[in-house]
């Protein structure tokens, strides 16, 4: 797959240039997987090992923590958003993954339950290592699965290296094969395209 993928990754790059630097995507088209069962519905934080060329926002639901890096929301915020759905949904928008002290949980999920959950946007315990979680989270990005048979995530920007990218594609593809409910097995197509382009198909 590598050599492939990087004659693939190359002849995105060759395609018309835009004014900002586009972001690569990898879409898995999905084969024989029951979208009914619980098992098959997956939304989950992957780290990736180069990052995607920026940091993904994270939101912190709390009394207490004071960070800078991340935007924090506290109890008269959450209330407040529960009130302003436009704003809510901005947030929702804005913020790539949540975390939320436990004693905060219950007025998140009455306030913004029905907003967040539908997103798969509902926040995360947070950890005693709030810094870590955090840094980690800073170089994740969402695999997640709905409706419908197919994963999009990004995996890198037109500024990184082929290798970067490449080395994030390969790691996707190597997670799922150990996440899907039949491993390799429900894994069909794979496509890597650019914002703006059209998808190229990968040998899987």
């Amino acid at each position: 797959m590598a050599e492939k993928l990087v004659d693939v990754i190359k002849k995105l790059r060759e395609q018309k240039k835009r004014n900002f630097p586009q972001t690569f995507d990898l879409i898995v088209k999905l084969n024989s997987i029951d979208l009914k069962k619980p098992e098959s519905k997956i939304n989950d934080e992957f780290k990736l090992p180069y990052g995607w060329g920026e940091d993904s926002k994270v939101g912190v639901f709390s009394d207490t923590i004071k960070n800078a890096d991340v935007t924090i929301v506290n109890s008269a915020e959450i209330e407040r958003f529960g009130k302003d759905k436009r704003s809510a949904k901005k947030l929702a928008r804005d913020i790539d993954f949540f975390l939320a002290e436990a004693k905060l949980m219950p007025l998140i999920g009455k306030s913004l339950g029905q907003l967040l959950a539908p997103r798969g946007r509902m926040p995360k315990i947070l950890s005693s290592d709030v810094n870590s979680t955090v840094e980690s989270l800073k170089k994740s990005v969402r695999i997640r699965i709905k409706d419908s048979p197919v994963i999009q995530c990004k995996i890198g920007k037109e500024n990184m290296k082929d290798e970067d990218v490449m080395g994030n594609a390969k790691a996707v593809m190597k997670y799922l094969e150990t996440r899907l409910p039949k491993g390799k097995a429900n894994i069909g197509k794979a496509y890597l395209k650019l914002t703006m382009s059209e998808a190229i198909e990968l040998e899987v």
